[in-house]
């Protein structure tokens, strides 16, 4: 009996759900012995990158199967079964669980104080296959931020968006641009909650294309949410963010709901 976490990922869909499995799959690599599946080959041969022993890219959700057999344990962290689907998973496997896509988890490398060198960074995402970013660059201009790159850009992308940023930072170094920037305005949930975690003060874009499942934690924790790139909104927020009262991110993976 083998035991997999099967996560959606891709350049439709970001990385989103990828960073919390990665902080989900290294946990249980402490007491056994765990595949971590992906949608995407690309990441999946990065994943060693991330401290994952076991990885592999099964390119569509049916493809499971392929690599596990019935009577195999099962994390699924994805929205793409239909009911039918999902019943038949809970039949096929002995242990099922279905992680939903509104519940945080974080890294526990990420609760570290680390000073802050960056004054304002940009990170709109891991994905951008439209290319929305350039369609609202005008909204950034003036502000002095620095971009992180996203990991699903495309190569002709990137290179017209350095040109537009005084700094910008290649997609492996995410982890030192999320952890030293003291205010991080990102279209990423989970970056939102990293930023957090480690000490920043975040400023989550919604991008039309993205869930607002964590809208409603955003709100608790009095993070700023800011629709259809209004840049007036978010020149009001820079001006005041000094005294914006954002709430500190517990630790959570203790809470996790382990095989």
């Amino acid at each position: 009996m083998k035991n997999f976490y099967y996560v959606h990922t891709g350049h439709r869909v970001g990385l989103d759900r990828f960073r919390r499995a990665i902080a989900i799959v290294r946990e249980l690599q402490k007491k056994m012995e765990i595949t971590l599946l992906c949608s995407d080959f690309r990441i999946a041969h990065e994943a060693r990158h991330f401290g994952i022993d076991l990885c592999v890219g099964i390119d569509i959700v049916r493809n499971i199967p392929q690599i596990a057999y019935h009577g195999d344990r099962l994390i699924f962290d994805s929205d793409e079964a239909n009911p039918f689907m999902l019943e038949d998973m809970k039949q096929y496997f002995s242990k099922f669980v279905h992680i939903d896509n509104s519940k945080p988890v974080v890294d526990e490398k990420y609760f570290v104080q680390t000073p802050k060198t960056i004054k304002l960074a940009l990170f709109f995402g891991d994905d951008d296959y439209e290319k929305d970013l350039e369609k609202n660059l005008d909204m950034f201009d003036g502000l002095d931020a620095e971009l992180l790159l996203g990991f699903y850009y495309f190569l002709d992308y990137q290179e017209m968006l350095k040109t537009k940023f005084k700094k910008f930072h290649e997609f492996e170094d995410y982890d030192k641009v999320i952890t030293t920037s003291e205010i991080l305005i990102t279209s990423s949930p989970q970056a939102v909650l990293e930023c957090l975690a480690s000490g920043g003060k975040p400023i989550y874009l919604q991008r039309a294309d993205y869930p607002d499942d964590f809208s409603n934690l955003y709100e608790l924790l009095n993070i700023p949410i800011i629709q259809n790139f209004n840049k007036t909104l978010i020149i009001s927020l820079l001006a005041s963010f000094d005294g914006y009262n954002i709430q500190p991110l517990e630790k959570n993976l203790s809470n996790l709901l382990l095989l």
